[in-house]
């Protein structure tokens, strides 16, 4: 069922674009979908990989989740210039990069949450990703700065993709620094985002946007 639904809202989206009529929004949201599911196989194709790098996990999060909130924000900004003369391109370009940056903190928003988050806040079980075997920045990093027994646990439980000592592995990624470091390359992602945002006009739909920034970099306090 969850299948069905997923192609229903799929295809529901393509109706609307086709409703709106406009090829440059049709092929924003065409090529977004088409590297969001790449990215996805992307990270299926690194389980595995634990020699995965920051950039190569940048390049994939860019794609899978990065993507979706800039070609929302970016096909926003495309229709509003064809809605409104007083819409510049400077201002397009300002939003679709507010949408990218905004997403990739909200990735690594996300992968410190799967460590250190709320069971009941988030609705998911913290260590989803441990017990896929994902390699998420906090993990990654703490692969780089461990070494011995503390790198072999790590090493471990994604090799048998299991949170099952996920208080362990907690306790060493964070005694390796890297949930402070993916914290702070969110809120470094955060800080680009409210940069794009002041180059847009003062009113109710950029306050509600800078508020919805501000609550998203509140998660991870």
């Amino acid at each position: 069922p969850s299948v069905l639904v997923g192609d229903f809202l799929y295809s529901r989206a393509f109706q609307l674009m086709v409703e709106i009529g406009d090829l440059n929004i049709m092929k924003i949201l065409s090529d977004a979908t088409n590297l969001i599911a790449e990215g996805e196989v992307m990270q299926l194709a690194n389980l595995g990989n634990f020699s995965l790098s920051v950039d190569s996990y940048r390049t994939v999060i860019n794609c899978k989740t990065a993507l979706l909130f800039e070609s929302a924000t970016h096909s926003a900004g495309v229709l509003a210039m064809s809605k409104s003369p007083k819409v510049k391109e400077e201002q397009v370009k300002s939003i679709r990069s507010y949408g990218h940056h905004f997403g990739m903190a909200y990735q690594l928003i996300d992968d410190v949450l799967d460590y250190v988050g709320n069971k009941t806040v988030m609705g998911k079980n913290t260590g989803d990703d441990l017990s896929e075997g994902k390699l998420t920045l906090p993990i990654i990093l703490a692969l780089a700065k461990t070494t011995g027994r503390e790198k072999n646990s790590l090493l471990h439980a994604l090799k048998q993709k299991s949170s099952a000592n996920l208080e362990e592995i907690v306790e060493i990624i964070a005694k390796s620094g890297a949930i402070e470091d993916t914290r702070k390359a969110a809120l470094h992602e955060i800080e680009q985002a409210r940069e794009h945002l002041s180059y847009l006009p003062e009113n109710e739909y950029r306050q509600a946007l800078e508020s919805l920034t501000e609550y998203s970099a509140d998660r991870i306090f």
